[in-house]
C-alpha cells in the first residue's frame, strides 16, 4: 500500500458510516410499509423486525463514530448523530407498528366477538 492509501484507510470513520447505513436501511424500511401497505399488512412483522434490527445496530454504531470521530478530529461526527437519531426514531416508529397490530387484532377480536 502506498503512503496515501495508508492515511486514507486511516481517516475513514467506519462505525459513523456504518450507523448511517443502517439508518438509511430503517428508513428505506418505513417507506416500504407506506408504500405497500398490501405488504405490510401480510409481511409487518418482518418489516417492523427488521426496522429495530438496524435501529439496534445504527446506535451503538453511531456512538462509537462519535467517539472515534472526537479523536479524527471530528470527522463524520455528525453522519453519526445523525446515525444515533435516526435509529432512535427507528425504534419509536417499530414499537408504534407494534401497537398498531396490537390495535388492529384487538378491533378484530371485538369485530368477531359483537358479530357472534
Amino acid at each position: 500500500m502506498t503512503s496515501s492509501t495508508q492515511q486514507a484507510a486511516e481517516i475513514c470513520n467506519t462505525p459513523a458510516r456504518i450507523s448511517m447505513w443502517a439508518a438509511a436501511l430503517g428508513v428505506c424500511l418505513i417507506v416500504a410499509v407506506f408504500a405497500t401497505p398490501m405488504f405490510w399488512l401480510m409481511y409487518g412483522g418482518y418489516y417492523t423486525f427488521f426496522m429495530f434490527v438496524s435501529a439496534v445496530v445504527a446506535i451503538p454504531a453511531g456512538h462509537l463514530g462519535r467517539r472515534r470521530g472526537k479523536r479524527l478530529g471530528g470527522r463524520d461526527r455528525g453522519l453519526a448523530l445523525l446515525g444515533i437519531v435516526t435509529g432512535w426514531l427507528l425504534i419509536l416508529c417499530s414499537l408504534l407498528l407494534v401497537l398498531a397490530y396490537a390495535g388492529v387484532l384487538a378491533g378484530l377480536a371485538f369485530l368477531a366477538d359483537s358479530a357472534s
